[in-house]
This record gives structure tokens, sequence and C-alpha cells, in this order.
């Protein structure tokens, strides 16, 4: 019979139906202000014992806590909170009070029930335009670019004195900038002078009165040119990172001279976010120093010399030559995986042509020694010293991995010691590079509306006026088919929902634009149907005929229009960027929807109450 489903297709619409009910769902409770606590290193623990301290300082503080959640396989508890307010000052507070140990980060929390959430459904993310999303105001540290710059120069007139025979003390960077080399003859300065300002020509040259040494400064040109290169070097590695966070549209400029903006919209995981950009992590691989008992030295207080006691994760005394074997600085690749032996967590690193020559170099004649990897780390803290905001930096130096030097290694090899999540976090900051010079977080926020709250009013009630505005024009002009095209319509924002829902997308206030445009574009392949139904009508065709007729003959030409704005789409979204990407998103699924809601299910619809029926007429 004429328009009538088999029952295994209508069950099929059905089943799309409900499941994109359920992934839409999830969007309907809004989100909480909350605070995340997460470890800041390996062996620090999120057990119940930090869950009733940070209740108790909480409580002690008379601030309301809404939820607390405690996740021990993510190794992370969340507190929810009631308002913003109490939101600032309790990450103000738990910063204070968990100190180094621990990283608190602002966070916004999806409201989504919990037997929701045990489902494995998620709301979409919010852009920053329309509040969800991390916002950082990042500063780089210029003097530590000029300190590294320095001591690279340092490096270089050593390996060229020596190259050139000339007898000096001591090649060292001074207290207030600038690099002093000690002769104790006469003749030799003025060979290293001639020597320096004919290869080093960015360097500017000067005596020292009373003295035979030499004062090497950087030039102002040397200077602007360094600060310059650091902050592009910064914004290019923060790039990669963010990059391997999946973040979609993010916003990464310059501001000022030594200042970078970083927008994250729709990420929630913050505390990994901020760990992740601020990180200034590099490895250092140094051999083990055999012929002295650590925990000895650590006891006496007095190293070997040649050698420095570093501390494993656990604490124990590790002592390590000073000498540097190899450093992350020749690492070009770096990926986390499983070992092949024992199934541990494992970072495999690919180094560059002259890091593999130089790690060759390094174990050819220091097979069966032992070899240790050290993970550094800059960090800044902030405390309130006599009711002051003070910033100080410190450094984080772990001994990650110890092992024995089996065979000459080269190009390709591994690090073990680590658990899963260090692994990948290790992987990924090698493979995006490191800072050219430290960058401090100096405002963090979780970000409201760019355009302000009144923009995502205006978005949403532009989309519920759109919505019943075609709905009650359809109902007037084709009366009962133009009721179950506004069904079909309403399903229609549903799926474009549940589709970024289940993608976890980013809908911005652009992308609310691309979903109002594309209601009007259903609705256009409805007008094509129900002309196409009237016009048969009018030859003298039965209602049910018309019916078949109208969808099959109108499917062509709609399916026609909408590849041609789905090329269109596309050819937006990867030419793009920023706010036209997230219209083409939108305006992207909204086609592929377009035609499952106006041709299967606005038929299913009129099928189940025109199909099989004998029909006088229809009101369209």
């Amino acid at each position: 019979m004429l328009n009538q489903y088999p029952w295994w297709k209508s069950l099929l619409i059905g089943l799309v139906g409900v499941i994109g009910l359920l992934y839409a769902l999830p969007n309907l409770f809004g989100e909480n202000e909350a605070v995340q606590i997460s470890p800041a290193r390996a062996a620090v623990t999120v057990d119940q014992a930090l869950y009733e301290r940070v209740e108790k300082t909480l409580k002690e503080k008379n601030i309301s806590i809404k939820a607390m959640e405690l996740d021990t396989v993510q190794r992370r508890l969340l507190v929810r909170f009631q308002d913003p307010e109490a939101q600032l000052k309790a990450a103000d507070l738990l910063k204070e009070t968990l100190g180094r140990d621990y990283v608190v980060a602002l966070n916004l929390a999806p409201a989504t029930p919990a037997f929701l959430r045990a489902l494995g459904l998620r709301p979409m993310y919010l852009g920053l335009d329309l509040r969800g999303g991390v916002y950082f105001l990042m500063q780089v540290d210029m003097n530590a670019a000029l300190k590294q710059a320095e001591d690279a120069y340092v490096d270089d007139v050593r390996v060229l004195l020596r190259d050139e025979k000339i007898r000096y003390v001591t090649v060292d960077r001074t207290v207030g900038g600038g690099i002093r080399v000690s002769f104790k003859e006469a003749a030799e300065r003025d060979k290293a002078s001639a020597l320096l300002k004919q290869k080093l020509r960015n360097l500017q040259l000067g005596e020292i009165p009373d003295s035979l040494d030499l004062k090497l400064a950087l030039s102002e040109q040397e200077i602007k040119e360094k600060r310059d290169l650091a902050l592009q070097q910064n914004l290019t590695t923060l790039r990669n990172r963010i990059n391997e966070l999946g973040v979609s549209e993010p916003l990464i400029q310059r501001q000022g001279a030594d200042r970078i903006v970083v927008q994250l919209p729709g990420v929630q995981d913050t505390a990994r976010a901020k760990e992740i950009l601020g990180a200034t992590a590099t490895l250092e691989f140094r051999l083990v120093d055999t012929d002295h008992e650590a925990r000895e030295i650590e006891t006496s207080g007095r190293a070997p010399v040649g050698s420095r006691l570093y501390h494993d994760r656990q604490g124990r005394p590790v002592l390590l030559q000073k000498r540097v074997m190899l450093t992350g600085d020749y690492i070009a690749d770096a990926a986390s995986g499983l070992e092949q032996q024992n199934g541990q967590p494992a970072v495999f690193v690919t180094l560059d042509s002259t890091g593999a020559k130089r790690m060759e170099e390094g174990t050819k004649d220091n097979i069966g020694k032992p070899m240790a990897v050290v993970f550094i780390e800059n960090k800044t803290e902030t405390r309130l010293v006599d009711g002051e905001p003070r910033k100080s930096s410190y450094k984080v130096e772990e001994v990650i991995s110890v092992a024995t030097i089996r065979d000459r290694l080269g190009k390709r090899f591994q690090i073990t010691g680590l658990d899963t999540e260090e692994a990948r976090n290790l992987a990924l900051l090698l493979r995006a590079g490191a800072l050219a010079a430290p960058v401090e977080i100096i405002e963090e926020r979780t970000v409201g509306p760019s355009a302000g709250q009144e923009n995502i009013d205006q978005g949403k009630r532009s989309a519920y006026i759109a919505l019943v505005l075609i709905w009650g024009f359809m109902w007037f002009y084709y009366r009962q088919f133009g009721f179950i095209s506004g069904v079909a319509l309403l399903f229609h924002v549903i799926l474009i929902i549940a589709a970024l829902s289940l993608l976890q997308a980013t809908l911005t206030l652009p992308g609310i634009a691309g979903i109002v445009l594309t209601m009007g574009m259903a609705v256009d392949a409805n007008v094509l149907i129900y002309e196409r139904i009237r016009e048969e009508l009018k030859l003298g065709n039965t209602p049910q005929a018309a019916i078949h007729a109208g969808f099959e003959r109108a499917f062509g030409t709609i399916l026609d229009s909408n590849i041609t704005t789905l090329i269109a789409a596309v050819l937006l979204f990867f030419l793009g960027s920023g706010p036209v990407k997230g219209f083409a998103v939108t305006l992207t699924l909204g086609t592929l929807t377009t035609i499952f809601t106006a041709v299967t299910f606005g038929r299913a619809i009129i099928n189940y109450f025109y199909g099989g029926r004998r029909l006088e007429g229809l009101s369209v």
C-alpha cells in the first residue's frame, strides 16, 4: 500500500529519535561553578583524606559547598559551588592551604545528573562567547630568555678559546647580566679580544678596569631579537600544545611586548590545561656516579667534585655526574605507550640527527653503567606577604628513570618509570617543543560571554522566536501538514544539538546563527514537498498518490540544493577560522539533518496519520 513504511524502517526512525533525545538531554541542566584539585606530581595522592581536609577547610571559612566529587581514577577532586563568589574565595583559600603539592584550578562542571553521566552522555561545549571556556593571560619571563641566551654564549666563548688554544681562567655570567672572561696574562686577553670581536659580532666587548678581564654584553639589537624570538617561539609552542589537547577554535595571540592571551573554548579540565600550558619541562640525560654512596652524600651534605645530588619521585637520593650527556632540545618526536617486555607505561623518544650522534658518543663507552633521566620543570607560585601578593619562581628537578645502558643508544629509545598519565603528558610536552622562556599565568578565569550575558539571551531568544514564527507560518499556510513540518523542525533542532553533544563540538554565537539558518532551510524542503502535493491534487490524482508523488519528485531538488549548501559549509570550515568555523559546523550538521527530518522523519509522521487509509481530501 502507498505511504506506509515497513515496520523495520519505522523502528529505525524511532530509534534515531530516542538516541537524539538522549544525547540532547544533558544540555538542559546547565553548569556549576567549581574548583578542581589535582596532584602536581605523581607521588601526591588524591584520596578520602584530601576530601575531608578540603571539606573541613572550606567549612571553617563558612564557604558554602554544593557538592564534592572524588575521582580516584582520574585523580581529581571536584568541588561545586552555588555562585562565582564562593568559587573564587574557595580557590584562593585552597591554593594557600594545599601549597605546591596540588594544582587548584577554576572550572565549569556540567550539572548533568549522575544517571546520564553513567551512560556516557555529556553536554556540548559552549564557546567563550556563550560562557564556557578558560581565559589565561600569560607573561613571558624575558629575563630568563636573556639568561638562556647568555648561557649559550658562555659555552660558545669557551669552545672558541679552547679551539684557538687561548688560556683563560674562567668564563661565567655576571650577577647583573653579561659575561666575564678572566685571564692571567695580558697577551692572552688581547688574543681573545681580537678573536671574539671577529667571531661573536652580536656581543659588545669591553675591558674591565684594573683587571685582566673582558666583559661581553648583548647588544640592544640582540636583546630585541632574543625577546621577539622568545615570544614567537612560545606562541608556536603553545599552539602545538593546545592542538595536542584537542581544543577546538582556540585563540592564542600576542598582547604587548611580553604577554600572551590564550582562550580555550569548551575546555572543562582546566587543571590539565593549566599544567600543560605553563609547563617548561625538559629532560637531561646524565650518568649515575657509582663511585660514591648517595645516602652518605645526602647525610654529609657535600657532593664530590663533578657530581650532584638529586632525588627520585619517592624522595630517594640519586648521585649523578654534572656532565650532561644530552638535553631535551634534541628530541624530534615523542609518543607514549606500553613497552613490550612487561607492559609498563613508557615514552618512546626519537632524536634528531645531532642528538642521535651525541647519544651514541655518550653511551658507546659506558655500556653496563646506569644512566638517569632528570625531569626539569620551572614553576611559579603566588603567596601573600604582609597582605600583598608576591610571586616567586622555583625549579622542580626529579629523577624519573634510572636504567643500565645495555647497548649503544642511537636515534630511538624509550623512557620508563612513569605512570600512564605522566607518560602521556611528558610525551605531549616533548612533542610540542619546549618553551623558549618560562611563562607565568598572571590572570586566569573561567570566562563569561565576551559580548555579555545579553548575547546569550538574545541568541537563545532568536532561536525560539524563529522556531515559533516558522512553525506558526507553516501551520497557517499548510494547515495540518504545516503543523507536522513544525514537529519535524523541532526534531531537526534536537538532532543538531545531539550531534554537537556526541561530537563534543563547541557551540558559539555564530553557531546559533547557523542553527537558525538551517531551520529556514529545513522548512524550505517541506515547502517544496507540500507545493508538489498541491500540484498533484490539482491534476486530479488521489490524495495517497499526491502524497507519494510529492515526496518522490521533490526529493531530487531537495538533495541538489542541500548538497550545494553542504559544499559551501565544508569549504567555510576548512578555509575559515574562529567564528567562521563555528558557523560552518552547525551549518554542516544542520544541512545533513535537514534531509533526514524533512524527507524521512516528516514522511514517517504523515504515513502514520494518512497512510493506508481512504482519504477524501488533504489538509495541505
